[in-house]
Formats: structure tokens, sequence, C-alpha cells
């Protein structure tokens, strides 16, 4: 029998029965006044430079984002993401157009150079970001003196 649900649907209802990691103890931080932080973007859109290295299925690692670098392929391979939107605006997905906004009226402290890009598709236990890469990515963030992360889920 043919499933005739829309794919969007069938994802939601398989995300949904997994289950929800439990930490014992929370990391929380207060960051400096948003005038004086430094602001780096972590997103899931697996975007990488066009002339780097792709993403791969079941991907664990990340990839460093030079913010002056802004020709990135979008390398998030689900048939249920619409791609338009990025290719009209890669804002949507890496909003670094806007954090340069804020940072030049002064609404944030700066915008940081290096930003972080992980592939959305983890696999079920999402162990070894939550236990390597993900710590080794925000061990980068923090020895570059980033106070604020904006996470753009994809």
């Amino acid at each position: 029998m043919v499933d005739k649900r829309l794919g969007d649907a069938v994802m939601r209802e398989g995300v949904g029965a997994m289950p929800v990691p439990e930490f014992e103890t929370t990391a929380w931080t207060t960051p400096p006044p948003l005038a004086e932080a430094r602001i780096a973007i972590v997103t899931t859109a697996a975007l990488y430079p066009a002339d780097g290295e792709a993403f791969s299925g079941g991907d664990t690692s990340y990839r460093a984002l030079d913010a002056a670098q802004r020709k990135l392929v979008l390398g998030h391979w689900s048939h249920n993401f619409d791609r338009s939107a990025f290719s009209i605006d890669p804002n949507v997905v890496y909003p670094l157009d806007r954090l340069d906004e804020l940072a030049a009226a002064g609404t944030i402290g700066s915008v940081a150079e290096t930003h972080y890009s992980f592939a959305g598709n983890q696999p079920d236990d999402v162990s070894t970001v939550r236990l390597d890469s993900g710590p080794a990515c925000a061990a980068e963030m923090k020895a570059a003196g980033v106070d604020v992360v904006l996470l753009t889920p994809v």
C-alpha cells in the first residue's frame, strides 16, 4: 500500500516518535548585553563554500564558514526542503547580511568572523554531535570570543 500523506507529515510523525535526550545539568552563561555581544551563526543547512568539502549522508562534522565568503552551497538534500527561498535570498538560512546591518546600527556589538554549518540529517542518537563535533565547534566559538549564537535550524 502506498502512503499518500505529504512527505513532511510522514517526517513529523517519524521525528515525533524519536526519544529526546535528557541531560542531568544544563550549561548556562549570561551573555553581555546584545549591544556588546559578538554573534555567530550556526546552521543545520549543510552550507559549505562552493570550492569546499560537501557534506555526505550521516555526516556529523561541521564546516567553518568565513564571514567574508558569501558564495555558499546549500547541501541540505532532503526532497522535502524547498530551496527556492535560499536561491533568492541566502539570508533566510544564513542571515549574515542582517547581522551586519544590526552591527552597523549598534544593536549588536559585532559579527563573528567565522560561522558554522552542520548537516541537519543526523543519526538518531546524535551522540557524535552532542559529544564530539558540537563541543569542538563550541570551543572554536568560545576561543573566538563569541557571546551569542544564532541557530538557524533547517
